[in-house]
């Protein structure tokens, strides 16, 4: 975050900066004022400044800064990558190597994530069609579920 000398001003001369409270950078960037102070404590972004009231102040940069991490989050992406990615979005001397060798990372776990999610479907696809769906107590999906959980133990 850009640094601007916000601890001696108002609210009213904060925002005539051109500076942002936490509620107007939650609308703006799409993310909770929740998320935003945990990013914070994250150390994704840097701690806002303050007014005189204590209200964290941001710029439009901020702002830019907590859509891509909306971005990146709406991709999947972890906040350890999260944090790499903004890293190299800082970093105006990055390689685009090192940008992509965290997205191609990410793919090949995405890539896991969805040959896990194929396989439970079709174990729950095959119990859900033994079943007769009627109104008998006997029903496959619950002693598939059953019988997996005597496997694990």
């Amino acid at each position: 975050m850009t640094t601007h000398n916000t601890s001696a001003l108002e609210l009213a001369e904060a925002q005539a900066q051109g500076l942002y409270t936490i509620g107007e950078a939650a609308k703006l960037s799409g993310i909770s004022t929740k998320m935003i102070r945990h990013y914070e404590t994250l150390g994704l972004v840097s701690p806002a400044e303050r007014t005189f009231a204590n209200y964290r102040m941001y710029q439009a940069r901020d702002i830019h800064l907590l859509g891509f991490i909306k971005s990146a989050r709406d991709l999947g992406f972890s906040m350890k990558q999260i944090a790499q990615l903004t890293s190299l979005w800082l970093d105006e001397a990055r390689s685009s190597a090192d940008v992509k060798k965290v997205a191609l990372a990410h793919i090949d776990v995405m890539d896991e994530r969805i040959h896990s999610l194929q396989k439970m479907r079709k174990a729950l696809s095959d119990l859900a069609n033994r079943c007769q769906g009627d109104d008998r107590p006997d029903c496959p999906i619950l002693d598939g579920l059953n019988t997996m959980a005597h496997c694990h133990n």
